[in-house]
């Protein structure tokens, strides 16, 4: 189990090596780029058996394991030049534990105080995903359009959305969040290639898949 792992981050290692030293990404980018490879092991970890064929993972380490990923791709998206609020810290301790719904419960509070910061109404939405194992909620989506609404140019919200609508099983939601993504994405934005390749294999998905046409 462990040795399967090891492999998956060891490639996880090498991308954003790759990306940092030959492919030159600017900082902003490359942030972006690790956020997309630790969300790209969280959906490893929900769907993957990496560890086959040892004994399954218990549901509160999986659910553990879950909150861990959606903190740590977050705040990938971040430059962390100043330190992010007291309630967003402890709101993500709690969401590393499992516990979405006391994470939500302080960023709501804290968002009274500071109801501009993208990145608190981004783990918002994580934190109201995670609570909702996994289905997302009407309110969810309204935490990640305020965060679009603060920064139309950071494609973390609808990311993030499609990327939930993805694990909970909702092709053609997922489809349409990460295509409207693309098209309003500069021709040079650096995640527009890889997600317009995830449009095409989500489209050929739903073409060979007569129950997620009418999904």
């Amino acid at each position: 189990m462990i040795a399967g792992w090891l492999a998956v981050a060891a490639l996880a290692l090498a991308a954003l090596a790759l990306a940092a030293f030959l492919l030159r990404l600017p900082r902003q980018d490359l942030t972006l780029f690790a956020a997309v490879l630790v969300f790209g092991l969280a959906g490893y970890a929900w769907q993957g058996s990496p560890g086959l064929p040892s004994a399954p993972k218990a549901p509160e380490s999986r659910v553990s394991d879950q909150g861990e990923a959606m903190v740590e791709g977050r705040a990938a998206l971040f430059d962390r030049t100043t330190a992010p609020p007291d309630y967003l810290l402890t709101s993500d301790a709690f969401a590393r534990r499992g516990r979405f719904g006391e994470a939500a419960g302080l960023l709501r509070r804290g968002l009274e105080e500071h109801p501009d910061d993208l990145e608190s109404w981004l783990a918002l939405g994580l934190a109201l995903v995670g609570h909702a194992d996994g289905t997302v909620t009407p309110a969810a989506i309204e935490a990640f359009g305020r965060a679009r609404a603060i920064d139309p140019d950071n494609p973390g919200a609808d990311y993030f959305l499609g990327f939930a609508y993805l694990q909970s099983g909702e092709v053609r939601a997922a489809r349409a969040v990460w295509a409207s993504l693309v098209d309003r994405s500069p021709p040079d934005a650096p995640w527009r290639e890889g997600l317009a390749a995830e449009v095409a294999r989500l489209d050929e998905m739903i073409a060979r898949a007569p129950m997620l046409q009418g999904q």
